[in-house]
């Protein structure tokens, strides 16, 4: 194998992968959870800090957390796209999509927030780093 040639297969290379995956869908169902918000008519949240750097932070939790947050995420999305693809509909005809959207906006943060409460615990200095 070359020197340069990326080990794929190694744990810190797949993990690697994983966080980066986890990074892209994180930001996926924040802005599916944006167009939810907006067809609610709600304003637009500033997300928290944790909500940020949420797949930052769990990079380095337990494998049975990222493992949580792989399936939530999943789940999530499968709620979340024929959900915005209704709304949607409903709105191209003109009709009131604000109560479905409600609905689903609260479906959203609640997902969201049993996510973010599988953070590991940090203290004063931050979340826990190993070397």
């Amino acid at each position: 194998m070359n020197a340069s040639t990326p080990n794929f297969g190694s744990a810190s290379a797949r993990q690697t992968l994983g966080a980066s995956t986890m990074s892209m869908r994180w930001a996926a169902l924040a802005e599916a959870g944006q167009v939810v918000a907006m067809l609610a008519g709600l304003e637009p949240e500033q997300p928290s800090k944790e909500f940020r750097n949420f797949p930052a932070l769990m990079r380095d939790a337990e494998k049975w957390r990222r493992d949580l947050v792989d399936t939530g995420c999943a789940e999530l999305a499968a709620v979340m796209e024929p959900g915005i693809a209704a709304l949607l509909a409903v709105n191209a005809r003109g009709a009131d999509c604000k109560p479905a959207a409600l609905a689903l906006w609260r479906e959203y943060t609640a997902a969201r927030q049993a996510m973010l409460e599988l953070l590991p615990p940090s203290g004063e200095h931050g979340p826990r780093r190993s070397a």
